[in-house]
């Protein structure tokens, strides 16, 4: 079994390491978009669902219609709505 104290202390360690010999740049680089990417998702189904409310739309946020709404676009909230609406 696993101690919480452990955990922590591997985690600070961890990111000591990452603050004294620096981050790939790669790596940070695609989980900084990868995050952008998501919370334009997020805000894109946001909108959806107070601008369709007064339609009857309402598209749930979560993590997997945020993922398709942020890395599809546009083109993901459409599909989400036509979804929604069609098959749904």
């Amino acid at each position: 079994m696993v101690n919480s104290t452990l955990v922590i202390s591997i985690m600070v360690g961890l990111i000591v390491i990452l603050l004294l010999v620096g981050a790939p740049i790669k790596p940070m680089r695609f989980i900084g978009q990868a995050t952008i990417k998501l919370g334009i998702g997020i805000l894109f189904l946001f909108f959806v669902n107070v601008f369709g409310g007064a339609i009857g739309l309402h598209i749930p946020i979560n993590l997997f219609t945020a993922v398709v709404a942020g890395f599809l676009g546009l083109f993901g909230v459409a599909s989400l709505t036509a979804i929604h609406l069609f098959i749904i």
